[in-house]
């Protein structure tokens, strides 16, 4: 079934759309055409991922044809002007208007065009290499069985070389400098130089052809969540695209990663951070190889799964068929091959690119995996929390526990290794830990003393603007943008980590041996933190620091401090530093507030072709228009708004606004008349998790249906922004009604909001005579509604009612930023007695219908 589309076109479709189904997919189509950035809104159970899906792949065709047509214009317009000049002969002598002579003017002219011409024929030779290699293993079966045999050959072949080598090793094994074994030789840092010393060598190796490939027009789709990534692959699978279509899947290291050893450690920093490390040994061995004269020292760890050629078997089955992660996983296992980094070979080639937002939006992230968003097309889902996702990102919070026991495991580190770091290795260990000490100081702390036991004098929280807190915490004269790049390129957090690891743990016996004596500072250091948070927390076998135990059992605290540092390289207009003083040093912490998110996405506005955001519910959207677009450089011509209504008959829907309770009080739930009792409603308190809440909610619906049950409904208590929000599908019986409890403006009183309201105020134009801040504040408690409600109606036949208990709802201003298909259905009840009866009537009517 197709749909028709733009200027002719058409939309394929895998069943018959609804009318507003080709609405978005030919408003869609439009932008992408024009280039435009477009705010897009569809609710949920309108079939949004698959119109995005058909309306941009129908595109992405389309414009792949008209290029083609026209390079083999340019290639015949060409090859006409050959035969022509091999009969008619040049006039060199006559001179244009602009004094050059002609002969100048055609032969640049010319170079142009048979520039042009030779980078066409070379796209051509590369798109059928490309498309016959694909062709092949798609009809080819046996090349499988072939590329299995050979990878089962190769790991024989790998074994006896490394018994070999063994054998060889150990008549050479007393020769390490210091007598440290391999696993502590890893924890030294390799000598640094910076960038201005040495050319920086990439990571990647061998067939720098494949790796330079040209990156096809390509549409990134990216959501929140692996799920709704992973149910997006499944919606390509079952459209008419999901053959034809060149699908690659990329996820963190966490999702991807197929070497257990890696995996096992846990936490994401701690997996990039051992998987670049064996890289870097992987690099080193083959530089040693080259150099065989030298004695190497010692045999580093390297990946198995990083071989160059398995990982290029994987970039082709990935571009044969649509895999979602589960199904990547799973091959980079069966072929021995890694799927972070096979994935990523895939991307040039690659048609859709289905991503996480961080990978997107955190533009070190986007350059790390080879993503190049210029004339590229963005769709990113789910963007209703756009905002607040690029703010998080680019914000960081670190603790006094985690900057002094940073401190502590870096001095103690430095100490161990003294004599077998280089200059520029100890210069910035030494400024790092400058740094933490600055830092600590401006919580009113000692990195010398627990800081579990070091009472703050004035608690509270203090904002500074980022040159202020430099000054202030005496460390402006540090180029923070090199000791981040020196942390980056170093691994010094992961090196760290494993210093830890061998001789941090509290269980560990202190070694008697000269050699490890000095390290019993440590060790008695982590204990003594330890010993203080039993005290606080009562748990006889809690690990090291504090409050944040869970935090630092999975990574190294200097990890987290990283990405505080980077925070502080953000521009000074563009954020704030936060000094939230509690009880102790420990419990006291600095963070980093983004108050300007507009300057991480202005990148990706301004290179890509075109860029969509779309989302269930996109209301209010002049947080968008304002914040994000208007401010990164996107003028109001480009932005271009559709929004649709819903699939369902108007009448399975009624939402009220009920202004007045049974007794006649009218309903303003404010901050400042909560505590009067007749504004006061009982809920039971159930501490139980979400998931057994669902189940025993879901439960009690299911025996209503039942014959002489004595169960007449279940009724479900949530606050708003919390787990049930967002995300959660309340179809069907699990939602009938769904009841707002006044209007959820957020807490005036913190101090990251007030920060940002000042920021509005002070940077923005007012709008229709409100303050910027004013319209900040509405907006999200609008947005927090919108979600909320929209969580019972799901699919074409749901029906449900919604209960607005609050009169502010009827004022313009709120009641217009309600989504339009709600707000087309909406009736304001001024009392209780005809909104019940309403409610009695419209539920009844669809119980006597089922």
């Amino acid at each position: 079934m197709a749909a028709a589309g733009p200027g002719g076109g058409r939309f394929p479709f895998p069943y018959t759309p609804y009318s507003i189904q080709e609405q978005f997919m030919a408003a869609l189509y439009s932008a992408l055409e024009a280039g435009q950035v477009g705010i897009f809104e569809s609710p949920t159970g309108t079939g949004k991922s698959l119109s995005l899906i058909c309306g941009a792949l129908s595109w992405l065709r389309d414009f792949e044809e008209k290029k083609q047509q026209e390079e083999a214009r340019l290639l015949a317009l060409e090859e006409e002007k050959k035969n022509l000049a091999s009969v008619e002969p040049d006039h060199p002598k006559s001179k244009d208007t602009a004094g050059e002579p002609d002969w100048v003017t055609a032969f640049v002219q010319k170079k142009e065009e048979r520039d042009m011409v030779d980078k066409l024929k070379e796209e051509q030779i590369r798109r059928k290499k490309r498309e016959d290699r694909l062709e092949k293993i798609r009809h080819n079966v046996q090349l499988k069985y072939a590329a299995k045999r050979k990878r089962s050959e190769e790991d024989e072949t790998k074994h006896l070389l490394q018994v070999s080598k063994e054998i060889l090793s150990k008549e050479v094994e007393g020769d390490v400098l210091e007598q440290l074994d391999q696993n502590e030789e890893e924890l030294i840092l390799a000598e640094y130089e910076s960038d201005e010393e040495k050319k920086v060598v990439s990571g990647l190796e061998e067939d720098d052809d494949d790796l330079e490939e040209e990156h096809v027009t390509k549409i990134y789709y990216c959501s929140r969540t692996h799920s709704q990534l992973s149910q997006f692959v499944h919606e390509v699978q079952k459209s008419p695209f999901g053959k034809d279509t060149r699908l690659v899947s990329l996820g963190s290291r966490q999702n991807l990663c197929v070497n257990e050893e890696v995996r096992c450690l846990g936490a994401l920093q701690l997996i990039n951070n051992r998987c670049m490390e064996m890289q870097k040994n992987k690099h080193e061995k083959k530089n040693d190889e080259k150099n065989e004269g030298k004695k190497r020292r010692v045999s580093r760890a390297v990946c198995p799964f990083y071989s160059y050629e398995q990982m290029q078997f994987l970039r082709d089955e990935v571009l044969v068929e649509v895999k979602d992660i589960e199904q990547l996983v799973a091959l980079g296992r069966e072929a021995k091959a890694c799927p972070y980094y096979g994935s990523r070979y895939a991307i040039p080639a690659a048609q859709l690119v289905v991503l996480p937002y961080q990978m997107l939006l955190h533009e070190p992230t986007r350059n790390a995996a080879g993503i190049k968003l210029k004339d590229q097309v963005v769709i990113i889902d789910e963007a209703h929390n756009l905002i607040d996702t690029i703010t998080c990102i680019h914000s960081a919070e670190v603790s006094g526990s985690q900057l002094c026991c940073a401190h502590s495991q870096l001095l103690q580190y430095m100490e161990r290794y003294r004599k077998r770091l280089k200059a520029k290795n100890l210069m910035y260990i030494k400024q790092i830990l400058y740094l933490l000490e600055r830092f600590v100081a401006m919580l009113g702390g000692n990195v010398n003393q627990n800081p579990s036991c070091q009472a703050v004098s004035q608690t509270g929280t203090v904002l500074k603007s980022i040159n202020d807190f430099l000054f202030q915490s005496q460390i402006d004269n540090i180029n923070l943008f090199k000791v981040q790049r020196y942390c980056e390129k170093s691994l010094i957090s992961r090196k760290l980590f494993g210093f830890v690891e061998r001789y941090g743990g509290p269980a560990m016996a202190v070694k008697t041996n000269k050699e490890n004596q000095k390290l019993g500072g440590l060790q008695n250091f982590l204990l003594s933190l330890q010993q203080g948070s039993d005290k606080e927390a009562g748990t006889p076998q809690s690990p090291p620091v504090g409050a944040e135990n869970d935090e630092l059992r999975a990574a190294s605290p200097l990890m987290q401090i990283e990405g505080f540092l980077s925070a502080l390289t953000n521009a000074n207009q563009d954020g704030r530093v936060i000094l939230n003083k509690q009880g102790t040093v420990g419990q006291s912490s600095l963070k980093f507030l983004l108050l300007n998110p507009a300057v991480h996405f202005a990148k990706v506005v301004e290179e890509c072709r075109a860029v969509i955001i779309a989302g269930g519910t996109m209301q209010p959207v002049s947080d968008f228009r304002e914040q994000l677009l208007s401010r990164a450089g996107v003028g109001p011509a480009r932005v271009v708004e559709f929004s649709c209504g819903h699939v369902i008959p108007p009448e399975n829907i009624l939402p009220i606004i009920l202004c007045s309770g049974p007794s006649n009080q009218q309903l303003e739930f404010t901050y400042q008349m909560r505590d009067l009792p007749q504004m006061i409603f009982q809920e039971p308190k159930k501490a139980n998790q979400v998931d057994q809440v669902l189940v025993e909610y879901a439960k009690c619906i299911q025996r209503c249906g039942q014959a002489g049950g004595q169960m007449t409904g279940a009724l479900l208590l949530s606050v708003v922004g919390g787990k049930m929000s967002e995300g959660i599908n309340f179809s069907d019986d699990l939602g009938r009604c769904v009841i707002m409890v006044g209007m959820p403006y957020p807490n005036i009183k913190s101090p990251e909001l007030q920060e940002k309201m000042t920021w509005l105020d002070k940077t923005m134009p007012r709008a229709a005579g409100q303050a910027p801040s004013r319209v900040l504040i509405e907006n999200l408690c609008m947005k927090a509604v919108n979600q909320s409600i929209g969580r019972a109606i799901r699919h074409q036949k749901d029906f449900a009612s919604i209960l607005l208990l609050d009169h502010r709802y009827t004022r313009p201003a709120i009641f217009n930023k309600l989504p339009l298909w709600i707000r087309e259905r909406t009736q304001v009840k001024s009392a209780f007695g005809s909104a019940f009866a309403e409610l009695r009537k419209f539920h009844r009517g669809k119980s006597e219908a089922l």
